[in-house]
């Protein structure tokens, strides 16, 4: 039996899993997934996140996602360009956006479909504003939030629902709204030796 590479809707997924049927797509660049990753997807697995299917999309052959050790997100949307790094134990809530990219120029010209027929893609792309993401170990990131390009979450924080973080979180608090502001800091090691 081969090994199992991850969870998908709580079922394990095996080398011969075909991403491009499902909602698991890099065309380009690459994905490396830690060990114990679960992936909710569709049919109602997560009650939040109703019937909305998960998206992990590499948009460029130097682009990376990585993904650590006992990874949950829950029918949420990772684009990439550049790079997406989530660390271990980190919590990803129902509908979440996590893009290093803005996806298309500013200059409304470069965005006129004739235009980008005139360019060649790795030109094109060069012209898109895009910077790597970091969330670091135990961040937990709640439903809905967006997690926007050149954003670095630090250590053991917790991201409110439904907040747009568009700047750099410091490690071990709390942060929400729109734009995502530090709340309050949290306590640490205040909770049970789990050890």
């Amino acid at each position: 039996m081969e090994p199992i590479i991850f969870q998908y809707n709580g079922c394990p997924i095996r080398e011969k899993y075909d991403y491009k049927k499902q909602s698991l797509y890099y065309q380009y660049g690459g994905v490396k997934i830690g060990d114990n990753f679960v992936l909710s997807s569709g049919d109602n697995i997560n009650s939040v996140s109703r019937n909305i299917c998960a998206s992990i999309h590499v948009m460029s052959n130097e682009a990376l996602i990585t993904i650590g050790d006992n990874v949950g997100i829950s029918a949420a949307c990772i684009r990439t360009m550049k790079s997406v790094s989530i660390g271990n134990n980190v919590n990803i809530g129902a509908d979440c956006l996590i893009m290093d990219t803005d996806a298309h120029p500013h200059d409304y010209l470069q965005r006129r479909r004739d235009f980008e027929k005139l360019m060649n893609r790795k030109d094109y792309i060069a012209l898109i504003p895009t910077s790597p993401i970091v969330i670091e170990d135990d961040v937990w990131i709640g439903a809905r939030c967006q997690i926007l390009k050149g954003v670095h979450i630090g250590a053991r924080s917790i991201i409110a629902a439904g907040s747009i973080v568009t700047r750099d979180i410091p490690a071990d608090c709390i942060a929400g709204g729109n734009p995502a502001k530090v709340i309050r800091p949290i306590s640490v090691g205040t909770s049970p030796d789990l050890e």
